[in-house]
Formats: structure tokens, C-alpha cells, sequence
């Protein structure tokens, strides 16, 4: 690999504005009808509503947990065991979290919490899961991406008594029902949403509005659910206080940065630095002149994608954006290029313009397919064009855990709050508490604070217990 990194001329594009489209139902309807007949007969593909592995979906078969319960839907029950010795390898490396699930117990601050979520299924997110349930919320779970879901998490889940509904690959129909039995419960309404997408608050918006009378708050994670909640807040239809838990300091500055770096170069991408220092050529499309100036002073080459898309060995998209590789650039890349997506969802590559009868797609293995052009140029597609990181790559679970700490912090703060002190709007995550995330994580390194004295902390006209910086304070930003 690392002779093929040597040579490789690699362009990325970078976020500015977001736009989000529907969830593509053309997209799915037209992989069925087309890509089931180019694939070898021995491909785990799922091409109707069946699973991954050929079989019915988990949602037309019945399962119970060893205490006898039945509301949840996974892909095999059988699996918990694996599951909870990898969530107990979490919990190791989740130290912060786990600190403050201790501390916390016994005064039980979510005790009347009804939590629903939708956000990835997997080890770091289980801790994040038990803690909340540790601290007296009931949780019902759905998952924001249909390749990141591990299923013996999620067995392990079920048979801890979470009701979980998520398997790896669910078909398109099978992840609305998902998020939908997650709500549409008899005899229970949530009161605090947890998400990752907003897909599970535009789907209470949409089919269950009334809920909303009851939810005590929305805590959002990614930049694609910060930019639909945004959309609503504009438009009047924000139904309740949010924070944003995204635009965190510490997520920003930690999460986005080192999350990015790690789980893409385990699968063979990323970040530009990164490359650079593997002597990989690297270009960069921008469409922010602040940040293609960082570009250029970085010693990056800044560059239109016409410029360059015929010479490039892997394209990577991470923009927020939709239809940011099309056909027509596709048409013109080299045979055996890499082609993968860093930014939102399955939006940034047309990959539906690449479902038609000329084109012949060959799946290699999990997440990696083979799309034949008739004069026999190949490229490689890798998750179908969907988060790249999320769907082919561990994730460094010690970094996940400042966000789940984060979110568990900003739902103890929303669901305590005296009745009225958030209203509807989109608030940011208190410094306070980004100070004290950082805090909890410093004592997995032997890490030793200075103190101020009471004289510095009055020439500094700050407190000296924190917040160590007023709200205007910029941090430098190294995760660009």
C-alpha cells in the first residue's frame, strides 16, 4: 500500500454550505432492479428487503431475550454474548464516561427520562446507551446508518433490555420501521430525543407531531441534523429547545479531528496532512476562500475538480453537500480509480446515475464494488458512497468518548432544567462543560491542571474554577 501511495494524486473537497436532500427512494428501487442482475451469484448483497445474509428480515421474525421480552428486532439474539465483551472493552476505554455514570447513579439526574434515539449502533454508543439507562432514563434505539450498526452490540442491547431496533444493512423500508417502532409504542411517548442525522426528529415532526407537547428537548450531534434543525428554527416550526452538541469546542476540536484521521487511513484515506506526509500529491476543491487560503498556506494546490479528475488515483468527498461528483466527472476519472465520501450521508457521489444497463457493478467484498464501464474501465466504489469511515473502519473509541460524554451531559442539563429556561431555539453546549468533558478524559493521561491563584484569576477577571475563556474566544481550529 505504501508503494501506491507514493505516486497517487488525491483531491478532496471541504464543507461550506450544506444542503441535504430526501432520502433517495428512486435510489434504492433502481439498485434493486439493476444491480442485482450484474452480481455474481455468491455476493452477500441484499437485493430486496431481505438481510445481508439472504435471509427474511428480522422484522418479520420473532425473538425473545432471556427475560422474555420481545420488544426489540435485531439480526440474531444469539449474538449478545460477543456483543457485551466488546461493549466491556468500550467501557475501558470510555473512562470519562464511566466516571461520570458513577458519580452520578445514585442521584439518578434522568430518572423520569424517556429517551428516544437514532443515532450509530456500536460499542462506544452502547456505553453511552447503558450509562443513560444507569441514570434513570428509559431508552428506545433506531440507527442513523444502516452500515455502521453492529449487530452483536445490538444483540447484546436487546438482551441487556434496551429496545433496539437495528441490523447491519437494512433495507431503506426496514430503516423507517425501525426509527418508527422506536416511537410508535403503545402506553409510551418520549420526552428527549437523542440524534445523529435528525432523522429521528423529522420523523417525529412528520408522522407524530404531538409528541412534541411533551419533549423536554433535542440534543443534535452531526452537521446535517444541526443544518435541518436550523430549517425548521427558521421557518417557525422548531418544536422545542435543541443543543447543539456538534459545535462543541471539544468535539470540534478533538472528535472531528483525530476521529477523521485515524478510521480513514485504517481503511486507506485521509486527511490531507496525513497524505501529504505519505508523499501522496494532494489537491484540494474549496469553495470558501478562508479556507483555501489555509489550503494553499498548508501546501496544498487548490483546484477546480474539471481541473484535475482525469489524473487523480482516489476521490474524496467531504462537503455536507449533495451532487458533488456527478456522471459526467465519473465518466472522465482513470480506470481503477477509488472513489468514497466523507461528508453527509449518500449524497455527495450520484451513484444512482451509475445504476444503468451499460454499466455492470461487481461486488468484491463488504463494502467495496466494482463498477465496469463497456470499455472496460473499472472504478472502485467503496460503501456505496456512503460515510466511508463510519461504514468500512473502527472508530478510536477513546476519541468517541468526548462526544458521548457531551451528549450524556447535555441531556442531564436539558431534561434538569427549570421549566422554561430553554425555549424553542438552538442552543450551543455550555464552555463549563466542555471544560469539564476535558477534565474527565485528563485523568486517563496522569495529567496535573496549574491553579490559578486568587489574585491571578482577578487580573484575568475570570473565575477561577472556569470558564478559562470568555464566548468569544476563538480556539485554533487544527481540524481544517
Amino acid at each position: 500500500m505504501v508503494l501506491v501511495f507514493l505516486n497517487m494524486l488525491i483531491t478532496f473537497f471541504f464543507p461550506q454550505k450544506i444542503q441535504v436532500s430526501e432520502q433517495a427512494q428512486v435510489f434504492s428501487e433502481r439498485r434493486s432492479k439493476a444491480v442485482c442482475c450484474s452480481l455474481p451469484p455468491s455476493s452477500s448483497d441484499s437485493c430486496s428487503s431481505e438481510s445481508s445474509e439472504g435471509k427474511t428480515s428480522p422484522r418479520y421474525m420473532e425473538q425473545v431475550n432471556s427475560k422474555g421480552s420481545k420488544d426489540f428486532c435485531i439480526k440474531n439474539i444469539r449474538q449478545a454474548a460477543f456483543g457485551r465483551k466488546e461493549i466491556e472493552m468500550a467501557e475501558q476505554e470510555m473512562m470519562a464516561l464511566m466516571t461520570l455514570r458513577r458519580a452520578a447513579e445514585g442521584e439518578k439526574p434522568l430518572a423520569g427520562a424517556k429517551i428516544v434515539g437514532c443515532t450509530h449502533i456500536t460499542a462506544h454508543m452502547a456505553v453511552l446507551m447503558e450509562t443513560l439507562s444507569v441514570l434513570g432514563a428509559q431508552c428506545r434505539w433506531a440507527a442513523c446508518n444502516i452500515y455502521s450498526i453492529q449487530n452483536e452490540v445490538a444483540a447484546a442491547l436487546a438482551e441487556g433490555g434496551v429496545p433496539v431496533f437495528a441490523w447491519k444493512e437494512e433495507s431503506e423500508d426496514d430503516y423507517f420501521w425501525c426509527i418508527d417502532s422506536c416511537v410508535n409504542v403503545e402506553g409510551w411517548e418520549p420526552n428527549m430525543i437523542l440524534d445523529d442525522g435528525g432523522y429521528m426528529t423529522r420523523w417525529i415532526y412528520k408522522e407524530y407531531p404531538h409528541l412534541f407537547e411533551n419533549i423536554k428537548g433535542i440534543v443534535e450531534e452531526s452537521v446535517s441534523g444541526i443544518h435541518r434543525l436550523y430549517q425548521l428554527y427558521k421557518t417557525g416550526k422548531l418544536c422545542g429547545p435543541a443543543i447543539n452538541v456538534n459545535e462543541s469546542l471539544i468535539k470540534q476540536k478533538f472528535d472531528n479531528f483525530y476521529c477523521c484521521k485515524e478510521t480513514v487511513l485504517d481503511k486507506c484515506l485521509w486527511c490531507c496532512a496525513a497524505l501529504k506526509g505519505m508523499r501522496a500529491i494532494v489537491y484540494v476543491t474549496e469553495i470558501d476562500p478562508i479556507c483555501a487560503l489555509q489550503a494553499c498556506m498548508d501546501g496544498f494546490r487548490v483546484v477546480k475538480l474539471d481541473e484535475v479528475i482525469s489524473m487523480v488515483d482516489i476521490l474524496i468527498t467531504c462537503t455536507g453537500n449533495k451532487n458533488v461528483v456527478l456522471r459526467e466527472h465519473l465518466e472522465l476519472v482513470k480506470n481503477g480509480c477509488i472513489v468514497c465520501n466523507m461528508g453527509h450521508s449518500n449524497t455527495e457521489i450520484d451513484v444512482a446515475s451509475l445504476i444503468t444497463p451499460e454499466l455492470t457493478w461487481r461486488h468484491v467484498r463488504a463494502h467495496v464494488d466494482h463498477i465496469v464501464w463497456p470499455d472496460g474501465k473499472t472504478i472502485v466504489l467503496l460503501a456505496e458512497g456512503r460515510l466511508l469511515n463510519l461504514s468500512c473502519s473502527t472508530v478510536p473509541v477513546y476519541v468517541l468518548s468526548i462526544t458521548a460524554t457531551t451528549q450524556a451531559l447535555a441531556l442531564i442539563e436539558m431534561f434538569n432544567a427549570p421549566e422554561g429556561h430553554y425555549k424553542q431555539g438552538i442552543y450551543l453546549f455550555p464552555k463549563k462543560m466542555d471544560e469539564y468533558v476535558s477534565v474527565l478524559h485528563l485523568q486517563s493521561f496522569d495529567a496535573h491542571l496549574t491553579e490559578l491563584t486568587d489574585e491571578q484569576a482577578k487580573y484575568m477577571a475570570i473565575n477561577k474554577n472556569g470558564p478559562f475563556k470568555p464566548s468569544y474566544y476563538r480556539y485554533t481550529d487544527f481540524s481544517s
